[in-house]
């Protein structure tokens, strides 16, 4: 599988790699619902069996959990993936989120991931959210400490505005953002994008299917069906009046797909890759079926006919609140 340099690191990534954000399991803020996490670990394996080298997480996935069952995924593995995980989301005894960049805080997290991690050192640290805003400076500095340290070999930034990450590159580079990128979200193009391909910064985009909608097995069915927990039946994109939108989105997708003997959900990822600020995606996968149903997108490239035939559509049916 191809591998792209991320950003001004020596991280030479596959297209597209593991997220792992539903493997956090249920009963938490942001949950997909219950989890099992034997099918986390054999999409782990399938993955990695097929050639994507990296895995997304983050401490607050599950409150924990989620580092925990990629550790467990790992064990005894010879092939061991690049593993980038975040800071800055923290939670009280009741598990209630909140962010904070304090140095004292970023130093606990690091240790509390590495021990769950089972590793001494993480591929990419990268800030969460830039919350709370006046304190990036502190964290940022923090995170290029832990760098020198080498508790971690690279850091990025996750979901940081322009301004964000002018303040952060005064103090340090950053390696790579991780933003939110999809065909039914693409405000990033507008500035973040073009000022990530100036300044040399890598782009991991998260939420290419926008959380499952472009996977091609989204339905109004399923969707009413979530459990409580899933935090999707909760947003703006999976409610009318934009549901039947997406819904329709994801049949036109499906139609190109099939051109080519490709899924849904490959159409879509192949969407966000398309762009040449994009380094790669974070797909989240639950099983290892999953792993068949988007492991095309590495190599699969839309037409310009097909890229246009998209922007038609979208033009023709514009979000209305």
């Amino acid at each position: 599988m191809e591998k792209r340099r991320l950003g001004d690191s020596d991280l030479m990534i596959t297209p597209i790699g593991v997220g792992a954000w539903a493997m956090g399991g249920g009963g938490w803020q942001f949950a997909w619902g219950p989890q099992d996490d034997k099918d986390s670990i054999e999409a782990i394996h399938a993955a990695l069996d097929k050639g994507i080298n990296w895995i997304d997480t983050a401490a607050v996935y599950g409150l924990g959990h989620s580092e925990e069952v990629v550790a467990r995924a790992l064990e005894g593995r010879s092939n061991r993936p690049y593993i980038f995980t975040k800071c800055e989301r923290v939670w009280d005894e009741n598990g209630k989120i909140g962010g904070c960049l304090k140095r004292d805080s970023i130093r606990r997290e690091v240790e509390a991931s590495l021990r769950r991690l089972k590793v001494d050192v993480i591929d990419l640290y990268q800030i969460h959210w830039p919350q709370p805003d006046e304190d990036i400076e502190e964290g940022w500095e923090t995170m290029a400490e832990l760098k020198k340290e080498g508790k971690v070999r690279w850091i990025g930034v996750s979901n940081f505005n322009v301004a964000q990450m002018e303040r952060a590159r005064k103090i340090a580079p950053i390696t790579s953002l991780q933003p939110p990128y999809s065909i039914i979200s693409p405000e990033i193009e507008q500035e973040i994008l073009p000022y990530c391909q100036q300044h040399g910064i890598g782009v991991i985009v998260y939420s290419p299917m926008k959380s499952g909608l472009l996977s091609g097995k989204m339905t109004r069915e399923r969707i009413a069906a979530f459990p409580k927990d899933d935090f999707r039946g909760n947003t703006p994109h999976f409610k009318e009046p934009l549901l039947t939108r997406n819904l329709m989105l994801a049949e036109l997708l499906r139609q190109i797909g099939a051109r080519h003997g490709r899924t849904t959900g490959e159409v879509a990822i192949a969407w966000t890759l398309r762009h040449p600020a994009v380094t790669a995606a974070i797909v989240g996968v639950r099983t290892a079926a999953h792993v068949d149903g988007i492991i095309g997108a590495a190599t699969f490239r839309l037409s310009q006919e097909e890229v246009d035939e998209i922007a038609r559509f979208m033009a023709e049916h514009p979000v209305q609140v």
